[in-house]
């Protein structure tokens, strides 16, 4: 729905627009609800050099990361419409090899897996910092806080499986009135105090910084937390398109949030005691309970659209070849991105409930917050480097890369001053980060290995199959498929197969099924076909890394293309090598720890038939075991 819009040329419409506000602008919308306090919080004394200083510091990150280097630049960086930290990767790695394609793949990775701690402490942080909102109404109810959070996060997690595209609808009206009324809100308060408006005068930024360096880069930790769900700007791009999400920031979210954080500037002006929750308090004391429902919704929208990016990043990193194959159902019969996998969501509630338990308040995970944040906006600066201003030449070059430094500067600035906070709470991403980039490499590592290892015995196929029609084995009625790993190789499955059974199908074919650099692969050129032998072919399949492969369907389109083939489902039988890995015992423990993890994760991964959505019931599986 949204592709046609941005394809076209056309102005996307209304309804495209609402849709941006709900998925793509939740986390950085909701951002209002903790990071004035956070930022103005550590000084003893709040005065008006203070409140203007950190003001317009925040005015000029919101313009200069979020406007400029996201909205209008790195929106430019797309894969086939597609963006987030993989969709980059793939265009930093296209046509490099060795160590720099080693290198890119690392950065990516690693804004990848720190993705996974801001899937974490967003819903936990989000949705504490609105439910506090009922201390405000009445100090007696602070002890509900938790409990309250608890419920509201329990009850998100548990209607993942029912999928987004019911609830979806609700999402854009209900942001829109949300950034409508913390706009309005912020205004209301501006009226009152206009001097905070001398803030958009960015020499208020240069005296605060000039006065105190030192003060200003340990600020920074805090007033990032602005800029959280920047990030979600690119990473849906696929979504809505270019110009909806730049329309919307524009239009709406922009100056919807400079409003509401001028406003709780004026307030704090007007009365310093306000820090203890500037973004209620800035309510009539009537409007207090309607805005703590609002607030609730938005952050729970604002938790949903991460928690479903997770579940896009970890489908990537499956079809990319990092992660084990998992089970991934759709929830939707139209969208082909709404997708629940069960063991990310419940992986992530899990998290997120340890959060909320452990840490019981906003302020103390906004220190854990900023690291995660940071390093995924770190990363996506360092790949855009390496793939925007090859896409321009002479002057437009020198331009992209003088703007890419700032940025590149600029980020090194705030994740350098969240890392001081490593002790506060930022331990927790980079623990979660670290964890989940070790398990990727290790995976892609042990893929490799076991690659490498069928690769060094291998038969050329053409050759074995033209042989085999010399001297035929008992042949048998139907059309055998074997699943190959390697093209242009005899697979262990055939060769278990003649081994044990002594027959061969009348007709066969071999499959290997792979992953492009690119989204989405059309219809029409999924695969390609090649005749081996008088009765065998070998079909070279590719899908996307944000499409699924279905075996099936496949065959259903090679069945159509080619009816000399025999595909008909219930004379087809599929053949596949389930490898069972063993670690070498004998190795020292520095060396033996990887291959045992790799171990461990191959055996959870998900079955290859269900990956493949193959019939179990037309299944031979051939076992063998590897030693790494």
């Amino acid at each position: 729905m949204t592709h046609d819009a941005a394809k076209d040329g056309k102005p996307p419409g209304f309804t495209v627009l609402l849709g941006a506000l709900g998925v793509v602008y939740g986390d950085i919308g909701t951002s209002p609800l903790y990071t004035i306090r956070a930022s103005l919080s550590e000084f003893h004394v709040l005065d008006q050099e203070h409140v203007l200083g950190v003001l317009s510091i925040l005015f000029w990150l919101l313009i200069l990361i979020a406007s400029v280097k996201y909205v209008m630049l790195i929106l430019r960086a797309d894969n086939r419409g597609e963006g987030g930290t993989l969709a980059l990767m793939e265009l930093a790695v296209r046509g490099k090899k060795g160590r720099i394609r080693w290198v890119l793949t690392v950065l990516a990775l690693i804004g990848a897996s720190l993705f996974y701690g801001d899937s974490m402490i967003t819903p936990a942080i989000s949705v504490l910092s609105a439910i506090e909102g009922v201390g405000v109404v009445s100090h007696t109810l602070d002890h509900l806080i938790v409990p309250l959070s608890v419920v509201v996060l329990a009850a998100l997690f548990m209607i993942q499986s029912r999928g987004t595209g019911a609830v979806g609808k609700l999402f854009g009206p209900i942001m829109l009135v949300w950034f409508v009324a913390i706009g309005l809100l912020g205004a209301w308060r501006i009226v009152q105090m206009p001097s905070i408006l001398l803030a958009l005068n960015p020499m208020w930024a240069l005296s605060f910084i000039a006065d105190a360096p030192w003060g200003t880069f340990l600020l920074l930790g805090a007033v990032v937390l602005a800029l959280t769900g920047a990030e979600a700007l690119y990473a849906d791009m696929g979504h809505y398109g270019r110009p909806a999400i730049q329309r919307a920031w524009f239009g709406l979210v922009l100056p919807a949030l400079v409003l509401c954080y001028f406003g709780q500037g004026a307030l704090l002006l007007a009365d310093p005691t306000a820090i203890s929750n500037p973004f209620f308090l800035l309510a009539p004391s009537w409007a207090l309970a309607p805005l703590v429902a609002l607030a609730t919704a938005a952050t729970v929208i604002a938790s949903q659209s991460v928690i479903s990016g997770a579940f896009s990043v970890t489908r990537q990193a499956v079809q990319l070849g990092f992660w084990p194959r998992m089970t991934i159902l759709h929830t939707s019969a139209r969208e082909e991105g709404q997708i629940y996998l069960p063991r990310v969501n419940m992986l992530l509630f899990v998290a997120v409930l340890i959060l909320v338990l452990a840490f019981q308040s906003s302020e103390r995970l906004a220190h854990a917050y900023g690291f995660a944040v940071t390093g995924t906006m770190l990363m996506t600066s360092m790949l855009a480097f390496t793939v925007l201003p090859g896409r321009s030449t002479g002057a437009r070059r020198v331009l992209w890369m003088l703007l890419l430094t700032l940025f590149l500067v600029t980020d090194i600035l705030l994740f350098s001053s969240n890392a001081l906070k490593i002790v506060e709470g930022g331990w927790l991403p980079l623990v979660v980060g670290l964890s989940i980039l070790t398990l990727m490499l290790t995976w892609k590592r042990g893929r490799e290995q076991i690659h490498d290892t069928l690769a060094g015995d291998h038969q050329p196929l053409k050759s074995f199959m033209e042989a085999l029609e010399q001297y035929p084995p008992t042949r048998v009625e139907g059309t055998a498929v074997f699943m190959s790993m390697i093209v242009d190789t005899v697979p262990p499955a055939l060769l278990h197969n003649l081994k044990h059974n002594k027959v061969l199908h009348e007709q066969v074919l071999f499959l290997h099924v792979r992953s492009s650099d690119v989204p989405y692969v059309p219809f029409d050129e999924r695969f390609e076909l090649e005749r081996l032998s008088r009765s065998s072919w070998q079909a070279v399949a590719t899908w996307g890394f944000k499409q699924e492969p279905n075996v099936p369907q496949l065959l259903e389109q090679i069945g159509h293309a080619h009816p000399e083939l025999n595909l008909d489902p219930m004379q087809t039988s599929y053949f596949l090598s389930r490898q069972t890995v063993i670690v070498v015992r004998r190795l020292p423990l520095r060396m033996r720890w990887r291959r045992s993890l790799f171990a461990f994760m191959a055996r959870n991964a998900t079955r290859s038939t269900r990956f493949y959505k193959i019939p179990p019931n037309r299944v031979v599986e051939m076992g063998m075991q590897l030693e790494l």
